[in-house]
């Protein structure tokens, strides 16, 4: 099966890094050109130099301005969004005793509030041209509870109750709305979480990281291409009846 993504313009949140910027790659390998979001300009420009197709976009998901403006400056560029990747999130652990209203806000707004924004401001590209797909990238904490984690939980979990929404509300259009559930993936946030699991519970980092792996059903962590390739098969031809549905990456059954 062939995915051709000529002349789509694809947006990234998140995209200079991790799963990000694997989903990026792929869009783009299947020639889509796409724009990928961050903070830190350095690490955009650096995967978009490595990738062609890949256009950097400094664009801070927290703040509304910010993802107005940048999309906007995206659409300028390159046309309508109409394959929108909402990426960009935080994963930190903080039991509810432990947790105050700034941390609470913090991870609703780069996790929950980032992503409602992002989709919001590409959802017009996909309606005038009459075809969209936007992929919400959750996480298994989005479909049950994370232990230590419920701020992260509950994000995750808002973000399937949006994506779930939109899928009703478009239901017979040609736009699709899904999330990816993904386990513990072999990224940069996996290995941040090493140390903050490994100080908190008085372990050294092997043992964090054992904990990880663990929690994945076939014992290893997950490769942020083979997220990669189940978004290449929901934005792929014959996807238009994928829709309102999660999809568990986790080696196994949850």
């Amino acid at each position: 099966m062939t995915t051709d993504l000529k002349g789509r313009h694809a947006l990234v949140t998140g995209g200079g890094t991790g799963i990000g910027l694997a989903i990026a790659q792929m869009l783009a390998a299947n020639g889509a050109q796409v724009t990928i979001t961050g903070r830190r300009s350095g690490v955009l420009e650096e995967a978009a130099a490595a990738t062609s197709g890949l256009h950097p976009l400094v664009m801070d998901v927290a703040q509304e301005e910010s993802v107005v403006q940048g999309i906007a400056d995206a659409i300028a560029a390159r046309g309508p969004i109409t394959i929108c990747v909402a990426n960009a999130g935080i994963a930190e652990g903080k039991s509810m005793a432990k947790m105050d209203m700034t941390f609470w806000r913090n991870m609703m707004a780069i996790n929950l509030d980032g992503a409602y924004v992002t989709v919001r401001e590409c959802l017009s590209g996909m309606l005038s041209e009459g075809w969209g797909r936007t992929l919400f990238i959750s996480s298994i904490a989005g479909l049950k509870g994370l232990k230590g984690a419920p701020a992260y939980t509950a994000s995750k979990h808002g973000m399937i109750g949006l994506m779930r929404g939109l899928s009703e509300d478009y239901l017979g259009s040609d736009l699709t709305f899904n999330a990816i559930c993904p386990g513990y993936v072999d990224t940069d946030i996996v290995a941040r979480n090493t140390e903050s699991i490994a100080a908190r519970a008085g372990i050294d980092t092997d043992q964090a990281r054992a904990m990880m792996v663990k929690t994945n059903r076939h014992k290893r962590l997950i490769s942020p291409v083979e997220v990669a390739a189940a978004a290449e098969w929901m934005v792929g031809p014959n996807s238009g009846s994928i829709n309102g549905q999660t999809l568990e990456i986790a080696g196994g059954q949850m």
